[in-house]
């Protein structure tokens, strides 16, 4: 099972160090130490502490829909021209942007600062992993 340093594991969860150090020493995650001495998280273990960390903002819309991947964000960026429109919205750490009529943007009231919810429904999602995984 992969392991991640204190500091990987920081950055993977979007903390600092020293919140990683906490959880350790408060019992949210278990470290061990790696062959050079190093504090190190399991991997299966840090998945399981990211997925439970990363409850987002509820879905402000209450509407029922078959697409699980819902992003609730702030729109930051519009783009438009007569035709057709860039919207950006910032959903915790992830941007997300879509493309849709200039219609659809003046509808829904699109503009910087406005929440939105970005709804992604796909049937290809493209996973990799860096070379020292395999």
């Amino acid at each position: 099972m992969p392991q991640f340093r204190l500091s990987e594991a920081a950055r993977l969860l979007g903390v600092s160090d020293d919140t990683v150090r906490r959880w350790v020493r408060g019992g949210q995650l278990t470290a061990t130490d790696d062959a050079a001495g190093r504090k190190v998280v399991d991997g299966a273990q840090l998945a399981g502490f990211a997925r439970a960390q990363a409850a987002g903002p509820e879905d402000p819309s209450a509407v029922g829909r078959s697409a699980r991947n819902r992003f609730v964000g702030l729109v930051t960026e519009v783009t438009a021209d007569k035709v057709m429109a860039q919207v950006e919205l910032q959903c915790g750490a992830h941007r997300v942007v879509s493309l849709m009529s200039s219609e659809a943007v003046r509808e829904l009231g699109l503009r910087p600062g406005v929440l939105a919810v970005a709804v992604v429904k796909a049937t290809t999602v493209v996973v990799e992993t860096p070379e020292g995984n395999r």
